[in-house]
């Protein structure tokens, strides 16, 4: 027996040696299994693709988790005989990565514009790349089983033919239009953001009714009531039956008189306040949609440093915070006030990287119409093109529950407004005409190259980073040329992720998959939670959480202790609680398992491990290989649901409670006394060998150093390609 089973196990010791292993093999390339007769090249595929972490750090235990799931299916279908490609890659994110940036240079006294565009971009890909770095050397660390050969970044060059490529064909096909239209501006990062990063908060503020001419309105935000000359009913509430559709009155307001038009439409809710509401079209989505059908003036109040515009009279120049109080009291002091409710709670839109209060604006941006027919797509909108495959059932998503939520958004898609105002990211690829600068056909440009003509400058804006996102599954694999890679292994057979990027990504990846290839971008959705701290509060490294560093986890504890604590109870779409009195037993599991082996390893040597004969089995081992293989049975069809929490916790307590407990037990005293010893050796051998196995993709780094120290293995025999085993004759 190896002297090495003598000493206990030792993961710090062991885990080094066996990555250095794994990565010596190649066999994390799917090619290089098929060379070497692993997988069949014209077995099924199984790819998936990683979802790239943001290069603004290092890895946390959501990543970790992703991680651990991700690797635990990647090994099961290596291990079943699939040509098993896993992507890795990493994300650009472009507002997070350029406001990290900028906050470490502000330390330093520089600002971005100071610096120049260059040098700032320059500053800025530095960053990325040690954050880079840093995130695929954890990654590894943690034994992710990615074909790193492959790896890809959302801003390298062959991604950016891919997004010029798309952004170019979209624009052909009038689905990417440049407009005046309503966006969230974000007054402190001085840039547009999505609807879907977006941070509402509940706070509370000063509700006031004010007198209107004869009607009463409420708000709690009287600055930006200086244009208002709308005033809005439903035409169904019989306490405005008088006024009629398109009437004119005059009525005193803020800065004096204003000739005020009466709408009525069904957007008003008849219960809320008085039932009646003027509208500010510059600077709400609600409001600028209905100015939008009916055709009425929009007039802008605050500008994008969030102060007041010559509109506001004596406030202008004012940021809106000071001057909201003063605009009360000059409506008060005109006998305008009616009342004012300082226990009003309402939800409040942030930016999610500045915190800032999000301030709608109409600006001219580029969007993307996701409502226009598309004739190659059989007069489908995107819209059409997102629901399709997931009411068809040709994409499934666990849990089933997110169904609704995915259709409930896609339903209420607004146009996607893709241009941001920073400096990092792709830039969009759109020249103009240097003099005069308009937006005419004439005189714009748009291609994957810059026009060979002077006089042509480009765009300053850069593209939404989920822009990108959205061809991950497919760019990745070679697109826009038709790679072997592509032909091979797209559409990727599942997308593991986080529920809260839902929107963010997975829509947009089926939206972008679904136009530009006409295919979905994978078959199966897993949606994991959250990982929160033992007392279910979010993990922050403010607050001290030593467990939200994966790596700190590994080195107390080991690989296999923290992946086991992050599955065993975790199921998909539910949040995680990290116990790290979970990941202690875990390590004691490790260490069940290894002390387990020794006993098998020290009483089969004389056993002849290529010839052994289940025949030789007595009639109580042989209920137990039958039990063995009723188990394997279960867990086969459990793993291929992605049930793997149920999985973990079946081959644990069957290895601790059967195997190490019970027949190891019992097999002691047969050897012992000579009686059916060749049966218990048998059996000993037989299901450490398929336990080893089946709990490989679980806790891989034990199961494989254990593996190499059987006597029938060569350093070319490792577990990570042994066959899962499946069937009563696998044996």
């Amino acid at each position: 027996m190896d002297e090495k089973l003598l000493k206990p196990y030792d993961p710090k010791e062991t885990e080094a040696k066996i990555l250095k292993r794994w990565d010596e093999s190649g066999y994390f390339n799917p090619d290089v299994c098929i060379d070497k007769g692993i997988a069949k090249a014209d077995a099924p595929h199984f790819s998936i693709v990683l979802p790239p972490p943001n290069v603004t750090g290092s890895l946390h235990t959501g990543h970790a988790l992703m991680l651990i799931i991700e690797d635990i299916v990647v090994r099961y279908k290596r291990m079943q005989g699939f040509r098993t490609l896993w992507l890795p890659g990493t994300d650009h994110a472009a507002i997070a990565t350029q406001s990290k940036v900028e906050k470490i240079i502000e330390k330093e006294g520089l600002r971005r514009g100071e610096m120049g565009r260059e040098a700032f971009l320059a500053r800025v890909e530095k960053y990325a790349s040690e954050s880079h770095d840093t995130i695929v050397n954890q990654a590894k660390k943690m034994g992710a089983s990615m074909d790193w050969s492959r790896e890809a970044f959302t801003l390298d060059e062959k991604r950016n033919t891919a997004v010029r490529t798309a952004f170019k064909k979209m624009y052909s096909d009038g689905l990417i239009y440049r407009g005046n239209r309503i966006v969230n501006w974000d007054p402190k990062g001085q840039t547009v953001i999505s609807d879907d990063e977006l941070i509402y908060e509940e706070r509370k503020a000063n509700f006031y009714t004010f007198k209107y001419g004869p009607f009463e309105i409420g708000t709690a935000r009287p600055e930006t009531k200086f244009g208002d000359k709308y005033v809005v009913m439903h035409p169904d509430d019989t306490r405005y039956q008088k006024w009629k559709h398109g009437d004119k009155l005059t009525v005193e307001w803020i800065n004096g008189q204003i000739e005020a038009t009466v709408i009525k439409d069904e957007m008003i809710d008849m219960e809320f306040g008085t039932g009646v509401m003027t509208i500010t079209p510059w600077h709400s989505h609600e409001d600028f949609a209905l100015a939008e059908k009916y055709k009425i003036d929009k007039e802008q109040i605050i500008d994008k440093y969030g102060k007041l515009l010559p509109i506001a009279g004596e406030f202008a120049g004012m940021k809106i915070v000071d001057a909201r109080e003063k605009i009360v009291e000059k409506l008060k002091a005109k006998g305008l006030l009616v009342s004012a409710d300082e226990n009003y709670v309402h939800r409040v839109a942030t930016a999610e990287r500045t915190g800032c209060v999000i301030e709608p604006q109409i600006m001219l941006q580029w969007f993307i119409d996701v409502n226009k027919k598309i004739k190659e797509r059989g007069n489908k909108s995107l819209k059409e093109l997102m629901l399709e495959p997931i009411k068809n059932k040709e994409i499934s998503i666990l849990p089933d529950r997110f169904e609704k939520v995915y259709y409930n958004w896609v339903e209420n898609l607004r146009d996607w407004c893709i241009s941001r105002q920073i400096w990092y990211g792709h830039r969009i690829p759109v020249w103009y005409r240097s003099t005069p600068l308009t937006t005419s056909k004439e005189e714009i440009f748009c291609d994957t190259e810059a026009p060979t003509e002077p006089g042509w400058v480009q765009d300053e804006d850069t593209l939404d980073t989920w822009f990108s996102s959205g061809l991950w599954t497919f760019s990745t694999l070679g697109w826009p040329e038709q790679t072997a890679d592509l032909k091979n292994y797209h559409p990727t057979s599942l997308i593991e992720t986080g529920h809260d990027i839902i929107f963010f990504w997975v829509a947009r990846m089926i939206l972008m998959s679904q136009y530009l290839l006409g295919e979905v971008p994978f078959k199966d959705i897993y949606f994991h939670g959250i990982v929160r701290a033992a007392d279910g509060k979010k993990m922050s490294k403010s607050l001290g959480d030593k467990a939200i560093d994966p790596l700190t986890i590994i080195d107390n504890y080991g690989n296999d202790a923290l992946r086991m604590a992050m599955i065993v109870g975790n199921t998909p779409g539910n949040d995680l609680k990290l116990n790290e009195n979970d990941i202690k037993g875990y390590k004691k599991f490790a260490n069940k398992i290894w002390n387990a082996s020794r006993f098998v390893l020290e009483n089969t040597q004389d056993l002849n491990k290529e010839k052994i004969s289940l025949e030789v089995l007595d009639e109580e081992d042989k209920k137990s290989h039958e039990e063995l293989n009723t188990l394997l049975t279960e867990v086969t069809k459990e793993m291929n649901e992605y049930r793997f929490s149920i999985v973990a916790e079946k081959l644990y307590h069957y290895f601790w409670h059967t195997f190490a407990d019970i027949l190891i037990e019992k097999s002691k005293k047969k050897i012992s006394e000579g009686k059916n010893s060749d049966s218990a050796k048998a059996l000993l051998y037989t299901h450490l060998d398929t336990l080893l196995r089946a709990m490989h993709p679980f806790i891989p780094f034990v199961t494989e150093e254990i593996w190499s120290l059987m006597k029938k293995r060569n350093k070319d025999d490792l577990i990570m390609i042994a066959k899962w085993p499946l069937s009563k004759n696998d044996q």
